[in-house]
C-alpha cells in the first residue's frame, strides 16, 4: 500500500449572494487545516480533472445535463438546487464529481482515497436538489463498473440528510448496496428507499447514532459484499450544526470514523471518503470534523492506525 491521494477543487469557487447559508469557505479551510496540521504532505494533494459529459451521462439524463451546461434550467429547477446558475457552478460541480472518481481509483490502488468535496447525494437522474447538481458517488460507481475496476459498490451515507438521490439512482440494483443513517424529520421530507435506511429522531445523541452506524456497516459488508465503499462523512450530525438536529458530539463523530475504518480494514475493502454536508455555527467545527474523517481514513493507506486507545470496544463482528 502507498499513501492516500487527496483531491480538492476549492480553487473553483462559485459566486454566491451575500448571506447565502452554504459555507463555501469550508473546503479551502479544510485543505489548509490538513496541510498545517502536519498530517497530510503536500504531495498527497491533487486537483482532479473535470468530469466529462460522457461520465456524467452514466447516471444523468442528457436533457438535464444539457440544460445545466447551457444555463437553461427553469426557475423551479434552480430553486430546487439552491444555488444561482453560473459557469462557475457547472465547472465546480464537474470538478467535485471528478474528485470522487479520482478518489475511488486511488482507493482501489492504495486502500483509501479522499475527495475534499463531493457527497452530493441529493442529485437525481434528471434534476439537482439541496445544493447538489450532479451525483458524484453515482457517477463514480458507474464509471468504475464500466471500466471493469469493480463489480459491486457500497454506499455508506452518514450525512444527517437521507441520500435520496443516490437511493433513487440505485433502486433495485443488486450491484450497489446503499445505507443511509439520517434524521427522520430532516430534509428531504419525502424520503426515497435505500437498501437500508436507519432514521433517527431529533436529538438522538451519540449512542443511538453509533448503534445505527454499526448496524449499517454490518449489513453493508455482509449483504452488499462491496469491492469498494463510498463513505459520505457528513459533518452535519454534529450537535451545533445549524441544519443537523441529531445532537451527536465531536467525540461521537470521531468514534463513527473509527468504526468505519476498523470495519474496512478488517474486511480488506477499499474506502473512498467524500465530505458531504456540514453547517456548524462555527465553520471551524465543521472543518475539524471533516479533517478527522480524512486523517482516520488515511490510516488505511498508511498501513497503521493513529496513536491513542479506542474510545469504545470495536464490535465483535468487526474484530
Amino acid at each position: 500500500m502507498g499513501f492516500m491521494k487527496i483531491f480538492y477543487c476549492d480553487e473553483f469557487v462559485l459566486p454566491l449572494p451575500p448571506g447565502h447559508r452554504f459555507p463555501m469557505e469550508k473546503y479551502r479551510l479544510l485543505r489548509e487545516r490538513l496541510l498545517t496540521g502536519g498530517v497530510i504532505a503536500p504531495e498527497r494533494l491533487d486537483v482532479p480533472p473535470a468530469a466529462t459529459d460522457q461520465e456524467l451521462s452514466a447516471v444523468h439524463d442528457p436533457g438535464y445535463l444539457d440544460r445545466m451546461v447551457r444555463g437553461e434550467l427553469g426557475r423551479n429547477e434552480i430553486r430546487r438546487i439552491g444555488f444561482p446558475w453560473s459557469l462557475e457552478l457547472v465547472e465546480r460541480s464537474r470538478r467535485s464529481v471528478g474528485g470522487t472518481i479520482a478518489a475511488a481509483r486511488s482507493a482501489l490502488r492504495d486502500g483509501a482515497g479522499a475527495n475534499l468535496a463531493g457527497g452530493t447525494h441529493h442529485a437525481f437522474h434528471d434534476r439537482g436538489e439541496g445544493f447538489c447538481v450532479f451525483n458524484d458517488v453515482g457517477v463514480a460507481t458507474r464509471v468504475l463498473q464500466r471500466e471493469g475496476r469493480i463489480q459491486r459498490a457500497g454506499v455508506l451515507d452518514l450525512d444527517v440528510h437521507q441520500g435520496n438521490g443516490t437511493a433513487a439512482l440505485f433502486r433495485q440494483d443488486p450491484s450497489v448496496f446503499t445505507v443511509s443513517v439520517h434524521g427522520a424529520g430532516n430534509f428531504p421530507f419525502q424520503k426515497e428507499e435505500s437498501d437500508l435506511d436507519l432514521p433517527l429522531p431529533d436529538g438522538a445523541g451519540d449512542d443511538p447514532f453509533l448503534s445505527a452506524v454499526e448496524e449499517g456497516l454490518k449489513m453493508l459488508l455482509q449483504q452488499g459484499r462491496p469491492d469498494l465503499i463510498f463513505y459520505l462523512a457528513g459533518a452535519d450530525p454534529f450537535e451545533d450544526d445549524r441544519l443537523g438536529r441529531l445532537a451527536v458530539t465531536r467525540a461521537g463523530l470521531e468514534e463513527r470514523d473509527r468504526l468505519v475504518v476498523a470495519a474496512a480494514r478488517r474486511e480488506g475493502v477499499p474506502l473512498a471518503v467524500v465530505m458531504a454536508g456540514g453547517y456548524a455555527r462555527r465553520v471551524e467545527d465543521t472543518v475539524e470534523i471533516h479533517a478527522h474523517s480524512v486523517e482516520r481514513v488515511a490510516t488505511l493507506a498508511d498501513g497503521a492506525p493513529r496513536a491513542g486507545p479506542p474510545a469504545t470496544p470495536i464490535p465483535d463482528w468487526i474484530t
